[in-house]
């Protein structure tokens, strides 16, 4: 599944073959050569991953990572560190510092493909093109194909990605607000009673299957997606 990746590194050769990589493979890539290109960027639209160089000029990798995990906005998004500097100390600074993990220079995009997919599957899982099922409800993220009991179901785009947020992290309660974030990115501004309406459409598709059932009101807080229906 697409992700929108930010690119954080001030050697143009590297940055490019990275970038190449990554739009190759579906991504939409952000690019910055410092922190400063890297904050405006973050303000405008929040990315899914961030790829940060440690040496950069101004403030250092290191130093913004840790900005970045201290800020309630930016806390929760994956970062991959890229660096030359390959001690063992040196790595787990990175990771002390916010680092979800540490690329060494020179690295092939062959392995940055795969830890950016590690990461994500770890982190966003509903980011990535990984099958999930729960409860006989099978969500198929790559053929946007969805089943509950092994009948197919009929579902909108908006719904699906709703969904499959939800069955990646269910049992867990979620906000309004939290659920434009993180479906419809925290760069779009929409009301957020419009989530109240695609829940309404959600239910509907998954009730020929029973499935609707799963999809809990929580008074005062929000919605969850339980795996265990009373």
């Amino acid at each position: 599944m697409s992700s929108t990746i930010l690119v954080i590194e001030d050697e143009p050769a590297i940055q490019e073959l990275i970038a190449v990589n990554l739009s190759f493979a579906g991504h939409k890539v952000l690019r910055a050569y410092d922190a400063e290109q890297a904050d405006t960027l973050i303000r405008a639209e929040l990315p899914d991953l961030i790829l940060l160089d440690w040496m950069l000029p101004g403030i250092s990798g290191l130093a913004f990572a840790r900005r970045l995990r201290n800020e309630e906005r930016t806390r929760q998004v994956p970062v991959i560190m890229l660096t030359a500097k390959g001690a063992e100390q040196d790595k787990l600074d990175g990771l002390e510092a916010g680092a979800d993990d540490y690329i060494t220079k020179p690295f092939s995009p062959k392995e940055l493909m795969a830890r950016i997919k590690a990461v994500l599957r770890r982190r966003a899982p509903q980011l990535t093109d990984d099958l999930t099922e729960v409860a006989g409800l099978a969500l198929d993220p790559s053929s946007h194909r969805l089943t509950g009991n092994g009948q197919p179901l009929n579902i909108g785009p908006t719904e699906f990605r709703l969904l499959h947020f939800f069955m990646t992290h269910a049992e867990r309660v979620f906000s309004r607000s939290q659920l434009l974030d993180q479906v419809w990115g925290d760069h779009v501004f929409v009301e957020e009673r419009t989530v109240d309406v695609h829940i309404r459409r959600l239910r509907k598709a998954l009730e020929p299957s029973g499935h609707d059932k799963h999809i809990e009101t929580v008074r005062g807080s929000g919605y969850r997606f339980t795996n265990q229906v009373q």
